[in-house]
This record gives C-alpha cells, sequence and structure tokens, in this order.
C-alpha cells in the first residue's frame, strides 16, 4: 500500500471521526497538524486509533506509538507521520509474512 493510499485511509477515517463538513474545512496533507490545524481531542485520537486498528488490524500499533511520545510530540503529531507508521508497519508485517 502507497502512501496515497494510506493518507486517503486517514482523512476518511478523520472524516468518520470529526465529521465530513467540518472536515470540507482542510485540505489533508502529510503536514496537517492533528492539534494545530485540526483541532483533536483526546476522544478523537481514541476513535481514529479504533478505525486504524479497525481497518489495518493489528500490525500497526498506533496506541503504541502515541504511548512513547511525551506530550509536546503528540501536539506537534502531523499526518504524515501516522502515514509513515502505517507504511513501515505494513512493510515489516508483509515482510514476516
Amino acid at each position: 500500500m502507497d502512501a496515497d493510499q494510506i493518507l486517503a485511509d486517514i482523512t476518511r477515517m478523520l472524516g468518520a471521526v470529526i465529521g465530513e463538513d467540518y472536515l470540507l474545512e482542510f485540505e489533508i496533507t502529510p503536514d496537517t497538524a492533528f492539534s494545530g490545524d485540526l483541532e483533536l481531542e483526546s476522544i478523537e485520537f481514541v476513535a481514529l486509533a479504533g478505525l486504524l486498528k479497525e481497518h489495518y488490524g493489528s500490525a500497526v500499533d498506533f496506541v503504541g506509538f502515541l504511548a512513547d511520545m511525551d506530550l509536546h510530540q503528540i501536539i506537534a503529531l502531523r499526518v504524515g507521520q501516522v502515514v509513515e507508521l502505517i507504511e513501515g508497519s505494513l512493510a515489516g508485517a508483509g515482510s514476516r509474512g
């Protein structure tokens, strides 16, 4: 799966989490900040984590990824970092298969 497809998946999931209408105000790019641009709250991160797990399975550990960050890193988190996490996780899962 390539980065463009993963970005499209994340954009769709964000629409489900924060609402399609709100999302229309933004172009989601790798540089979009979850907190600064989208103003995601902690409960919305939880919802996004659930959707990521549902879509990608246990290969992508978004909760573990967040758990390894401090508060400032989470606040600065950008969509591209999650795309990279997913790409790396899926590539690792594929090489073990």
